[in-house]
């Protein structure tokens, strides 16, 4: 019998060891299936974390849907500090109503939230049973409304600072197993992962997409140097995409009142108020003297300032960001972005904006510097000009005194020859005749008398055509005397209608004494307002009297037929006087017209042209007066000069 009880306790024993075996191994593999949950739950948060490197809440709603599960929960909320106020960003849902009272209850003021006080030295708060006295009423409000009544809340910590927290409720009262808030920890830990994650992608995104716009801006800038209005337009476009706001507008400063530089469209009828509202002085532009000092400043709600609203109502914003535009310690504009929505700007949008403020600065500047140097450069280049034509005058003046010199030692060497070539060759002719009168009494054969007339004729012919070359001769070397000077008389201001009006009498007067039968309408346009010019009055009249000499003789050689025609036209340029004399004359034909003002160039028969002419008439017009005279002809039907005198000139007066 004993041995037979001992093999029953033994027995006994056994199925004890067993049952504890089987218990232990149950309680392993529930142990195991808890872990393996929670790092399933671990792993799937992680994975959506790395899906999700820019947006924290699909981690959020992940973390609250494990909380709720894992920790065997009623409900599960996740909240986000965001500025001052507690922002809810996940939750689990229970019932309708409830869901909708829970969204209704934030955002809030952090101020306003008790449980933060609690928990934002990074302390766990558990409240075992939301209806106890130490409950504040705001959680023992949000229990009964959302049923449940215990809750664990866990602070997210980010370096000492908390970022949010997370709360678990349970529909009965009692605290939360150690375990339990081990794994709610982890979950906090890794929200703080998503919400640092995203913070750095998203800082990282905006301060490429700000170095990116930067470099568009720079790129328009060094695009058109001297107009800013593209960058105005790159500027309110980057600002507005940058910063998410409703529009943006560029306005700038000058004559005591802001105007519109640029904007970005929206709807037309309020482009066409911000339009007509600028621009506005001053004293009716609150926002002048509000960045006056230099600093943003900001309108979280236009509906609160009477000033804005109209405006605000009219373009559809509700709130305003103001960036100055500052130029050593002044403000010269300002940039402002509006958003639909009220509330006040981020930091890092009031710094981007002062950013583009500061670009568009740069922009002012830059096409200031360019416009004067621009400038700068035009009017250098016209001094360097002016020099340069007045070098070439004064070479021309002092080619013209040694040319000057040279023919008048060459007149004085051939005018005492060519005098008594001419003097003699007359006499000669005198001679001839005298002989013939000697020889008329002699008796002498008819032949040998035919013989002398012959010669005495051929002779006097011969001297006669000496007389008419010498002559020529004569009329050459006083026309290179003339070619030669650079001036006579003193410039002076003179009447350039009165000095056209002599010119036309005295060539008229002038043609007809040499030829009575000839016949021009003479017709003339003078200005009022031409004016005066300072110029050498002597030598202008030597040049229209060359271009009317020619345009009578231009008309001489047309033939019957026709209505001949001179006219004479005076203009006001401004800093100029424009003289026009056209005929309806032969014209000139284009290979002339290409050589019409070469020195001895003629086309007039032999002894009526010396070629000198209209050479000397543009170097008086062009090296003296710095002026220009052009030509246009149709060959057959006119011909008409353009001279233009500009009214003060620096002369090279040799008197």
């Amino acid at each position: 019998m004993t041995t037979l009880s001992n093999d029953v306790a033994g027995i006994d024993e056994f199925k004890r060891q067993l049952q504890s075996a089987a218990a232990e191994n149950a309680r392993l593999r529930s142990e195991l299936a808890t872990a393996r949950d929670h790092q399933s739950a671990s792993a799937e948060i992680l994975r959506t974390i790395a899906a999700s490197p820019s947006d924290a809440r699909p981690v959020f709603a992940a973390i609250a849907s494990s909380s709720k599960h894992l920790l065997g929960a009623f409900s599960a909320t996740v909240l986000q500090f965001i500025g001052d106020e507690l922002h809810l960003v996940a939750f689990t849902p229970t019932s309708p109503d409830a869901d909708e009272g829970l969204k209704a209850t934030f955002p809030r003021r952090i101020a306003d939230f008790p449980t933060f006080a609690l928990v934002r030295g990074g302390e766990t708060i558990q409240f075992p049973d939301s209806e106890a006295v130490d409950v504040p009423v705001l959680n023992r409000d949000l229990a009964r409304l959302r049923g449940f009544r215990s809750v664990l809340f866990m602070p997210l910590m980010n370096q000492g600072t908390p970022v949010g927290m997370i709360s678990v409720t349970r529909a009965e009262p009692g605290a939360f197993a150690p375990d339990l808030v081990q794994l709610l920890q982890t979950f906090a830990d890794q929200a703080v992962i998503a919400i640092e994650n995203a913070r750095l992608f998203n800082e990282t995104q905006r301060t490429l997409e700000r170095q990116t716009a930067t470099a568009d801006i720079l790129k328009v800038m060094a695009a058109s140097p001297s107009d800013v209005q593209p960058v105005f337009d790159a500027i309110a476009a980057n600002a507005k995409r940058l910063i998410g706001g409703f529009s943006t507008a560029v306005l700038r400063y000058f004559d005591g009142a802001a105007h519109l530089a640029a904007f970005t469209p929206g709807d037309p009828t309020g482009d066409r108020v911000l339009q007509a509202s600028f621009p506005v002085p001053f004293a009716q532009f609150p926002a002048y003297q509000l960045v006056a000092n230099g600093e943003s400043a900001q309108l979280p709600d236009t509906e609160l300032e009477p000033a804005a609203r109209d405006i605000a109502r009219a373009r559809g914003f509700r709130s305003m960001l103001f960036a100055p535009l500052m130029s050593e310690g002044e403000a010269i504009g300002v940039i402002i972005v509006t958003r639909s929505t009220t509330g006040a700007f981020g930091e890092h949008h009031v710094r981007l904006l002062q950013t583009f403020a500061d670009q568009a600065v740069i922009a002012i500047k830059n096409v200031s510097l360019f416009n004067e140097v621009q400038t700068r450069t035009v009017e250098l280049t016209k001094s360097l000009d002016d020099l340069r034509a007045a070098q070439d005058r004064l070479i021309q003046t002092e080619k013209l005194a040694s040319l000057g010199q040279l023919t008048a030692g060459i007149a004085h060497e051939i005018k005492n020859p060519l005098n008594f070539v001419n003097n003699f060759a007359a006499l000669s002719v005198d001679l001839t005749d005298e002989l013939n009168e000697a020889l008329a009494p002699v008796p002498l054969a008819d032949d040998i008398r035919a013989e002398v007339d012959e010669l005495t004729g051929l002779l006097k012919d011969n001297l006669g055509k000496v007389v008419q070359h010498g002559r020529r001769a004569d009329s050459i070397v006083k026309n290179m005397l003339l070619h030669s000077r650079a001036g006579t008389g003193e410039h002076r201001l003179t009447d350039i209608n009165a000095l056209v009006e002599e010119s036309l009498d005295l060539a008229y007067h002038g043609a007809r004494a040499e030829k009575p039968q000839f016949d021009v309408t003479v017709k003339r346009e003078l200005d009022p307002k031409a004016g005066t010019a300072e110029l050498f009055p002597q030598e202008i009249t030597r040049v229209l009297l060359n271009l009317i000499s020619n345009g009578f003789y231009a008309l001489a050689r047309r033939g019957n037929g026709f209505a001949p025609l001179l006219s004479a036209t005076t203009r006001d340029r401004g800093t100029e006087v424009e003289i026009r004399i056209r005929d309806n004359g032969t014209g000139i034909p284009p290979d002339v017209k290409e050589k019409m003002f070469n020195p001895f160039f003629t086309t007039k028969p032999a002894g009526e042209g010396t070629g000198l002419g209209l050479s000397l008439s543009h170097d008086i017009i062009v090296k003296q007066h710095g002026g220009t005279i052009d030509v246009d002809t149709r060959p057959g039907e006119f011909t008409e000069f353009t001279i233009r005198l500009p009214r003060k000139s620096s002369f090279i007066d040799k008197g």
